[in-house]
């Protein structure tokens, strides 16, 4: 069941963290043990972002916080988390965002990983020597950096001139064996290319974490492409979606979880500042397989086509959505 944590609940949280911290020795022994290793709780950030990229890590480890004390195992924040949504124009004044892995930011999550024995992936604007990417950063719950993934599928359509700021992704399609369970990392657009939620699952992924930023209406098309995802590949997809009104965007939110079935988890989060908290089973992935035994029926070599380049005529140009909600 999802639980929502809203921005008023940072407040109470502070007045009582002191005190609570002289009870209790924060570190990795902190939760008692899970009543089976298969569960896992799962949290999903979605903050509203300023210009001022030092408030917004700040309020995300406020944000984090919370979500330990709730009993969060793996956190996901949503795409760029840091910065505002600067790929809205093209504009050389914003490549100074951009940091390295071990920049500020991934040194700060590192010790909060570190200090509360959780998993957190952590969207960012990256730079390695001169090039630059649309990357999340994968840190274990001893705070080791575990590696990145960097977003492969990059738009370029109004509003978001991605294919100015980031190269495509060159790590492939890593999965990540944390200490809690092997997840991948779809970021965005990356999504509505099913062949990557399939290669993760192959490789042995059970959760999948799909940061976003999506405004307008598009909250249908979402539920619809990781639900299909997600079943097709028997695997959780957690998609985590940027809030917050920004110039010519309203990024909306609503992050949810889908489980192997293709079944919502609960309804999705709202429009606010919140947490997204769900519970799962990782026992369900071979029950969801069993049932739906997609994988056992694959046929690999007749596949081919989908790697080999297939002229298209080109596509008429794209326009911005209408203002709105679904």
């Amino acid at each position: 069941m999802i639980k929502t944590i809203k921005n008023n609940s940072i407040a109470k949280f502070y007045e009582t963290l002191t005190l609570h911290l002289n009870f209790v020795s924060i570190s990795q022994n902190f939760y008692s043990p899970r009543r089976e290793e298969t569960l896992i709780k799962l949290a999903g950030i979605q903050i509203s972002c300023c210009e001022a990229k030092e408030r917004n890590i700040e309020k995300a480890v406020k944000f984090t916080q919370i979500a330990i004390e709730k009993g969060a195992n793996l956190i996901c924040f949503q795409e760029l988390f840091t910065t505002h949504w600067f790929p809205r124009e093209m504009n050389k004044r914003f490549f100074p965002l951009a940091e390295k892995m071990d920049g500020f930011t991934i040194t700060r999550m590192q010790k909060l990983a570190e200090e509360y024995g959780v998993v957190l992936i952590c969207p960012i604007f990256e730079i390695e020597e001169d090039s630059f990417y649309n990357s999340a950063i994968v840190i274990d719950a001893g705070g080791e950096i575990l590696g990145s993934y960097r977003k492969i599928h990059v738009p370029q359509i109004p509003l978001w001139e991605e294919k100015y700021y980031f190269s495509p992704g060159n790590h492939g399609l890593p999965v990540f064996k944390t200490k809690f369970a092997p997840i991948g990392v779809q970021i965005c657009w990356d999504n509505f290319f099913p062949e990557g939620s399939r290669i993760l699952a192959l490789k042995g992924a059970k959760i999948i974490f799909s940061p976003t930023a999506a405004a307008f209406a598009s909250q249908r098309k979402w539920e619809t492409v990781i639900s299909s995802n997600a079943i097709a590949n028997g695997v959780y997809i957690f998609r985590v979606n940027r809030v917050g009104s920004e110039e010519k965007q309203d990024f909306y939110g609503r992050s949810f979880c889908i489980s192997p079935e293709g079944e919502l988890l609960d309804k999705p989060t709202g429009m606010k500042d919140s947490i997204a908290l769900i519970e799962i089973d990782l026992k369900n992935i071979d029950k969801a397989r069993k049932e739906w035994p997609f994988f056992k029926d694959r046929r690999p070599e007749v596949y081919k086509e989908i790697a080999e380049s297939i002229e298209q005529s080109a596509p008429p140009p794209l326009l911005p959505p209408q203002v709105g909600e679904d």
